[in-house]
């Protein structure tokens, strides 16, 4: 243990003394001292209501096989640049399909005086993993989704204390506590969702855990600048925001706190948005709600938006990697066999240079169904980290995605019985 002790100096981040990435050859002075990231909210998810109706896309859930094929995913993650990612004591989502009102993933009960043991050994084995290979655990403690489950403001206060005490305990130097995901959503508890309340169970979890870095963040390009001051990582999120949003919160934050690392922890697919953390100086959070959030999660690199994410880090980093040939830049994403749920899917046109998309024409069976204008681009986009679902038909034979670039090129991609094919 503690192979990997993390520092913060000014608005950089440290690993065992050096600015990350800094030992990383040719690797770009600019990316040294960030924290690029990626959100395994689910890492040590469960449902201890009904765990059944997660038997889907292909695989059996079992929360400690999901906790130990993430750590498994870890090297290749790491390779790219990842340096750390967010897992959750309470999960978040699912977004598409399962309500979180029915789901208990509340590890603390509804008094928050415990901490399960099965949910205390499943983080316990990420961090001690993550230490392993170098990286940085987030780990987030309270979700806007099942805070209800405690049931007053003594429950949040234990559960703070007890999820830092655990911190604490097991003497881990690898972790940031992120005391609520997106707190300002409202629920039951004003002690969370406000301000000073959430100032308040920062303090407890930085006193309770020794001294761990402590923020919270809010939904995407929501700030407070007293939160911001109180925060030892100020934790923003993207979702929903343009590239120009983007820039203009983290110019906001910069101004209220000039000297403190700021850390988007969550955005999208709209990879994007990652060039304008990089320009900035600051940590980008990739989110896939479909491939990382919907259980049982798929934690490797996948095909299409997962691989594009991988590159374009490791581009920003430096780090040398396989580039991706032209004719595989493109991925018409969301057909593979195992990803229909309930007569559903998600369907997109996933790219590793999003930016050179003026607009994507999409059609099933020749017949047009939908236009998307913004990255990501989804059919059905309803915002940057959620589209709608296409209802299926009995007659879905073959999906085609008409690709216009700003340069004034148009490409096709076409997915027939899951064959891609992509022409100019």
């Amino acid at each position: 243990m503690n192979n990997t002790i993390l520092s913060i100096q000014g608005k950089h981040f440290m690993i065992n003394g050096k600015k990350t990435y800094s030992e990383i050859p040719k690797s770009r002075p600019e990316a040294h001292g960030l924290l690029m990231n990626a959100r395994f909210i689910q890492g040590v998810f469960d449902d201890q209501g009904d765990r059944s109706r997660y038997h889907r896309f292909g695989k059996k859930f079992d929360a400690d096989s999901n906790t130990d094929a993430l750590i498994s995913a870890l090297p290749q993650w790491y390779k790219y640049g990842l340096r750390a990612f967010t897992v959750g004591f309470q999960g978040g989502g699912p977004c598409f399909t399962i309500a979180n009102s029915t789901i208990d993933n509340n590890p603390f009960g509804p008094d928050g005086s415990r901490l399960d043991p099965a949910y205390a050994k499943r983080m316990d084995r990420l961090i001690r993993a993550a230490d392993e290979l170098g990286m940085v655990v987030i780990v987030s403690y309270l979700y806007p989704g099942q805070v209800f489950r405690l049931q007053d403001t003594r429950a949040v206060l234990n559960a703070v204390r007890v999820a830092s005490r655990f911190l604490k305990e097991g003497g881990y130097t690898n972790v940031i506590i992120e005391v609520c995901n997106e707190y300002n959503i409202a629920q039951p508890h004003p002690l969370i969702y406000t301000s000073e309340g959430m100032v308040a169970l920062m303090e407890i979890a930085r006193n309770e855990s020794g001294g761990l870095p402590v923020g919270c963040s809010g939904t995407g390009g929501f700030l407070d600048e007293e939160v911001c001051r109180e925060s030892d990582v100020i934790l923003i999120h993207g979702n929903g925001l343009t590239r120009q949003g983007y820039y203009n919160a983290i110019r906001r934050v910069q101004s209220w706190a000039p000297d403190k690392p700021i850390v988007c922890n969550e955005d999208s697919q709209a990879i994007g948005n990652m060039s304008v953390a990089y320009r900035s100086g600051t940590s980008w959070g990739y989110y896939n709600n479909l491939t990382k959030q919907e259980p049982p999660c798929d934690w490797g690199i996948t095909r299409g938006e997962d691989q594009f994410f991988a590159n374009r880090m490791a581009e920003g980093i430096g780090i040398e990697v396989p580039d991706i040939p032209e004719e595989d830049r493109f991925y018409l994403q969301g057909l593979e066999p195992e990803m229909e749920y309930e007569g559903q899917r998600w369907i997109r046109l996933a790219s590793l240079d999003p930016e050179t998309i003026d607009y994507v024409d999409f059609y099933c069976n020749e017949e047009w169904v939908y236009t998307t204008y913004v990255e990501p681009f989804t059919v059905h986009f309803d915002t940057s980290w959620k589209q709608s679902a296409w209802k299926v038909r009995p007659d879905d034979r073959e999906w085609k995605a008409i690709i216009y670039l700003k340069n004034g090129k148009v490409l096709e991609r076409k997915e027939n019985t899951y064959d891609s094919t992509i022409k100019p």
